[in-house]
C-alpha cells in the first residue's frame, strides 16, 4: 500500500497544481482582455489625435506640404536605429473623400479598398497579416483616419506576460511542494517515532506502551495496541497455566502406569498379570480423564470480549444432556429424576457449557450416591437468573473442605478424580455471571447448585 505521507503529497500537491492550473488560466483570460481594452484604446486616442493634426486651419498648399512633411519623416524611421521594433506593426492611413490616400506610414498595409465600416474592426491585409483597426470618420473635414495595429504585438505581448508568470509560479510550486513534503514529515514524525519503538522492543516484551508527548490522534492507536497487548497477555498466561498444570498433573499418572506395565512384565502368574493389567487399564482410564479435564478447562476459561452465543431453550438442553447421561447412571444401578419449572424459557449461554457443567456435577453425585441411589436434577428460575441443582444422597461433605474442593486437582475421597470438576463448574458460573455453591441436605446428601444470571429475552 501507498505510504500515507505519499498519499498525502500526491493529493495535497495534485489539488495545488490543479488551482495554480485553474488560476493560470483565468489570468490569462483576464490578461488578453485587458490588453485588448488597453490597446483599442490607445488606437481611438491616435486616431483623435491624427484627427486633431489633420484638423489645423490652413491653406490647401500648406496642407499638401504637411501631409508631405508626414510621409516623408514616418518614410525615415529606422527601428533598428533610434526607434523601437514595434514600430513596423503599427500603422495609420489617412483617406479623403475621393479615396486619395494623404498620409501613410511605411508599414501600412495595402488595401484593395479603403475600410467603410467605422469603429474597430479585425481585418487581414493582402499580404496576409493580421491586423486590430480602428476607423474614425471624419465628416466635417471628408476624411477617414484608420489606425492599426499587428496581432502580433498583442500576442507576444501575452507570451511575454505567460513566460514571466509561468515560470515563477512552477518555481514557486516545487518549492512549495518541498516545504509541504517536510512539513507532512515533521507532521507525521510522532507516528514514525511509534513505530521505531515498537521494532526497537523485545519480541517477549508485552509491556504496555507508554509513548509521552502523544498527539492526540494517536492515542487511540496506543489503547488499542495496548488493549491487544494485555489480551496477548492473557491468552499466554492460559497457556502457561495449561502447561504447568498439564505437566504437573501429568507426571503422577505417566509414572504410575510405568509402575504397572512393570510389574505387567514381572508378574509370576496369571493372576498377578491379569491384577496389574486391570491397574494399568484403570491408569489409563484416569489420565484420558484428566487429559479431557485439561482440556476442557482450557476451554472453558475466559476468551476475552467474544459475540454473545443465540438464546437457547435451557430446559430442552438439560433435558438432552441428561438423556445421554441416563444409560451409565442406570448401569450404577442409580434413578435419575428431573424437575424443571415451567418458566424457563430462552437463555443467552452456549449449550456445549451447561453440557459440560451438567456431566460434572451429575458424574460427581454418581460417585459418591449408595447403589440404588437417587440423583435428582433441578431446574428453576429465580429473579437474579436461573438455578440448576443436583442432588446425591452420598455422605456430603466436611465444611472444612468445602472452599478446598474447588480448588485444581484436589480429589476428595475419590482416587479416579482428577481434582477438576467443580473447578470447571465454577469457571463455568463465572463465565455467565453466576456462582456455585455446595450444601449438605439432611439427613444425608449433598446439593451442588450452579447459579447463572439472568440473560433471557
Amino acid at each position: 500500500m501507498t505510504s500515507i505521507r505519499r498519499r498525502t503529497l500526491t493529493l495535497i500537491i495534485g489539488l495545488m497544481l490543479a488551482g495554480i492550473a485553474v488560476i493560470s488560466v483565468l489570468n490569462l483570460h483576464d490578461s488578453n482582455h485587458e490588453i485588448a481594452e488597453v490597446y483599442d484604446a490607445q488606437l481611438a486616442q491616435n486616431a483623435r489625435l491624427l484627427q486633431g493634426v489633420m484638423r489645423m486651419p490652413m491653406a490647401s498648399i500648406e496642407h499638401a506640404d504637411l501631409y508631405q512633411a508626414f510621409n516623408q519623416a514616418l518614410s525615415e524611421a529606422d527601428p533598428r536605429v533610434d526607434g523601437h521594433p514595434y514600430e513596423t506593426k503599427i500603422a495609420f492611413q489617412v483617406w479623403n473623400i475621393n479615396d486619395e490616400v494623404l498620409v501613410h506610414t511605411a508599414s501600412a498595409p495595402s488595401f484593395s479598398a479603403p475600410p467603410r465600416k467605422p469603429g474597430f474592426s479585425d481585418i487581414v491585409d493582402l499580404n496576409n497579416r493580421h491586423w486590430r483597426a480602428f476607423l474614425l470618420e471624419d465628416k466635417q473635414n471628408k476624411l477617414r483616419i484608420w489606425v492599426g495595429e499587428r496581432d502580433d504585438v498583442r500576442s507576444d505581448l501575452v507570451d511575454r506576460i505567460v513566460r514571466h508568470t509561468l515560470w515563477p509560479n512552477i518555481l514557486g510550486s516545487l518549492m512549495l511542494a518541498a516545504m509541504i513534503w517536510l512539513a507532512i514529515g515533521w507532521g507525521l514524525k510522532p507516528l514514525v517515532n511509534m513505530a521505531a519503538t515498537l521494532r526497537a522492543r523485545h519480541p517477549g516484551s508485552l509491556e504496555p506502551l507508554q509513548l509521552t508527548p502523544l498527539p492526540t490522534e494517536l492515542e487511540p492507536m496506543q489503547a488499542a495496541l495496548n488493549r491487544m497487548l494485555a489480551q496477548i497477555q492473557e491468552v499466554m498466561g492460559r497457556e502457561r497455566r495449561f502447561i504447568a498444570d498439564a505437566a504437573h498433573e501429568m507426571r503422577t499418572p505417566l509414572a504410575v502406569l510405568r509402575v504397572h506395565a512393570q510389574n505387567l512384565m514381572e508378574a509370576g502368574s496369571e493372576q498377578e498379570r491379569r491384577a496389574s493389567l486391570e491397574h494399568l487399564i484403570a491408569g489409563v482410564d484416569r489420565t484420558s480423564r484428566l487429559v479431557n479435564q485439561l482440556l476442557t478447562m482450557a476451554r472453558i476459561e475466559p476468551q476475552g470480549r467474544t459475540q454473545p452465543p443465540a438464546p437457547i431453550d435451557l430446559a430442552a438442553t438439560v433435558r438432552e444432556s441428561l438423556v445421554q447421561l441416563t444409560p451409565w447412571l442406570l448401569s450404577k444401578d442409580l434413578e435419575l429424576v428431573f424437575d424443571v419449572s415451567d418458566d424457563i424459557g430462552l437463555v443467552r449461554v452456549d449449550p456445549a457449557a451447561i453440557d459440560i457443567a451438567l456431566n460434572n456435577l451429575v458424574t460427581n453425585a454418581a460417585n459418591f450416591s449408595p447403589l440404588h441411589g437417587l440423583v435428582t436434577v433441578r431446574l428453576s428460575k429465580k429473579e437474579i437468573g436461573y438455578e440448576l441443582s443436583v442432588e446425591d444422597e452420598g455422605p456430603g461433605i466436611d465444611e472444612g473442605d468445602r472452599d478446598r474442593l474447588f480448588e485444581r486437582f484436589y480429589s476428595r475421597g475419590n482416587d479416579q478424580g482428577a481434582g477438576l470438576g467443580l473447578t470447571i463448574v465454577q469457571a463455568i458460573a463465572h463465565r455467565y455471571g453466576g456462582q456455585v455453591s455446595l450444601e449438605n441436605r439432611v439427613p444425608k446428601g449433598l446439593r451442588a447448585t450452579l447459579e447463572i444470571g439472568r440473560s433471557d429475552r
